[in-house]
C-alpha cells in the first residue's frame, strides 16, 4: 500500500457521519405556549360584581312563604328520612316529586296537604314523635260521642302539635302503658297477630287462680278459633293467688281478657307493666315522656 492511498483512506470524508455542518442556519425555536393573561383582583372583582347584579335582576321575585308553606328540605327533614342538608342532594338530583312534578329547586315551598314522593316513597310532613304514657284508670282509647269516660288523648294533650294517635286500645279498667305515636307503620306493627316483642301484664282476677288452670294457659289454648301462645305466667310473688303475671306477645288486651274468661274467671283489672321492653320505671300514673332515640330504634327491630 502506497502512503497516497492509505493518506486518502484516514483523511477522507465521512459520509455517514451525524456531525451537522457548522454553517447550516438552524431551524427557529417553537413559540412557548403562553397560558391566559392574569386578570387583576380589582377587576375580577368588579366583574363577579356585575354578574351577580345582573343574575339578581334577571331571576324571578321571591315569594312570600305563606303561614300554611313550608321549605321543601324541612319537610323532607320533618319526615324523619334525612338531614336537610340530604335532603336538598336528594332535591338537586331529581329523586323529589311534589304532587307527581320532579323538583329540583332550592327553597320551593310545599303546603301539608301536598304529596311529597322522595326516592319512591311518599312522606308525611309531620316528624314523627313517641310518647310512652302510664295509663291512670277510667280513660278510654274509644273516640265514640257521648261516652261515659274521658279519652286518653286528654292525658297527653299539648305534648306535641302532631297528630297522635295511640297503639292498641284499652278500656277505662285497663291500666299501664300506652304508646302513642304519628307513626302509621308503628301502629300497623303492633296491630298484627304475630309480633315479636313480648308484653308482661298484671292480671286482678275475682277469685283465686287454680293451678291446674295456670298450667293449662301456660301451654297454650284456642280462643275464637286462633291459637294463642303464652311465653310465661305466674303467680304474683307476696300477692294473692288472685294476682297473676302474664307474658305474652300480643298487645291486644281483649286476648289477656279473653284467656282468663275462657277458665271461668272474671278480670277485675289489668295493668301493663312491660311493653316490647319498655317499663314504668320512674314513670308514675298517669304521667308520660318521650321516648328516646334508642327505645325508638329498639322498637322498630322489636
Amino acid at each position: 500500500m502506497n502512503n497516497k492511498e492509505g493518506n486518502n483512506k484516514r483523511g477522507g470524508s465521512r459520509p455517514n457521519s451525524s456531525r451537522s455542518n457548522s454553517s447550516k442556519p438552524k431551524p427557529p425555536m417553537p413559540k412557548r405556549a403562553q397560558g391566559p393573561k392574569k386578570v387583576k383582583p380589582e377587576v375580577k372583582a368588579a366583574q363577579e360584581a356585575a354578574a351577580e347584579k345582573f343574575r339578581k335582576q334577571n331571576q324571578p321575585a321571591k315569594r312570600q312563604k305563606a303561614s300554611d308553606e313550608i321549605r321543601l328540605n324541612k319537610y323532607i327533614s320533618n319526615s324523619g328520612v334525612c338531614s336537610r342538608r340530604d335532603a336538598d342532594i336528594y332535591i338537586q338530583s331529581g329523586n323529589v316529586k311534589v304532587n307527581g312534578v320532579p323538583v329540583t329547586e332550592m327553597g320551593y315551598l310545599v303546603k301539608l296537604n301536598d304529596v311529597v314522593n322522595f326516592d319512591g316513597v311518599v312522606l308525611t310532613p309531620e316528624k314523627k314523635e313517641y310518647i310512652l304514657l302510664n295509663k291512670p284508670k277510667n280513660f278510654t282509647t274509644a273516640l265514640d260521642e257521648g261516652q261515659e269516660y274521658r279519652n286518653v288523648l286528654e292525658l297527653v294533650r299539648g305534648a306535641t302539635n302532631a297528630k297522635l294517635a295511640p297503639v292498641g286500645r284499652m278500656d277505662k279498667n285497663t291500666t299501664g302503658l300506652l304508646l302513642f305515636t304519628n307513626d302509621t307503620d308503628m301502629v300497623r306493627k303492633f296491630s298484627l297477630p304475630n309480633q315479636k316483642s313480648s308484653k308482661i301484664y298484671q292480671v286482678s282476677l275475682d277469685k283465686n287462680l287454680k293451678f291446674e288452670d295456670l298450667e293449662k294457659i301456660s301451654k297454650g289454648l284456642i280462643l275464637d278459633g286462633h291459637r294463642v301462645f303464652v311465653e310465661e305466667v305466674s303467680y304474683i310473688e307476696k300477692e294473692a293467688k288472685s294476682e297473676v303475671g302474664l307474658k305474652l306477645k300480643t298487645s291486644n288486651v281483649k286476648v289477656v281478657r279473653s284467656i282468663f274468661e275462657h277458665f271461668d274467671y272474671d278480670v277485675l283489672r289489668i295493668d301493663r307493666v312491660s311493653f316490647a321492653g319498655l317499663t314504668k320505671k320512674n314513670l308514675p300514673r298517669g304521667n308520660w315522656r318521650f321516648l328516646t332515640d334508642q327505645e325508638i330504634i329498639n322498637l322498630k327491630n322489636s
